[in-house]
């Protein structure tokens, strides 16, 4: 599957290779969606909008990608704070090394946060596909 024979260098490269995946398994994705507005009045995007063509059943990735230690993680917990208000389902596939083992568990534990090498068993499992 894309993704698995090297590491993901940056943000949009892991959208990327989400995007790869999820076409590869036959289900169909939407980059950078407008989902209305967030409370303090921003626009709402979803980083790509996953379709299963046979049963329209969707799910909403945010992609996040840390590859140095640093403030961006901070970002996470208002990410799953906003997943909520979305009108589907939604996840947080997040890669790189810059995530600090606190975040990580964190992400795990949320329920909402997949690495990006699970990503293909979850989406199967989400979307009722054949078991690899």
């Amino acid at each position: 599957m894309p993704g698995r024979e090297r590491a993901v260098q940056g943000g949009n490269e892991l959208v990327k290779l989400v995007v790869q995946l999820v076409n590869a398994l036959g289900l169909e994705a939407r980059e950078q969606f407008r989902a209305g507005h967030r409370i303090w009045g921003a626009e709402r995007r979803i980083d790509i909008v996953v379709t299963n063509p046979a049963t329209r059943q969707r799910l909403g990735i945010e992609c996040k990608y840390q590859g140095t230690s640093g403030s961006a993680e901070e970002k996470i917990p208002t990410t799953i704070r906003d997943i909520e208000a979305w009108p589907i389902p939604g996840i947080v596939v997040f890669s790189g090394e810059g995530f600090s083992p606190h975040m990580r568990s964190f992400l795990i534990a949320s329920g909402k946060a997949v690495l990006l090498e699970d990503l293909e068993a979850w989406l199967r499992l989400f979307f009722g596909l054949e078991l690899a």
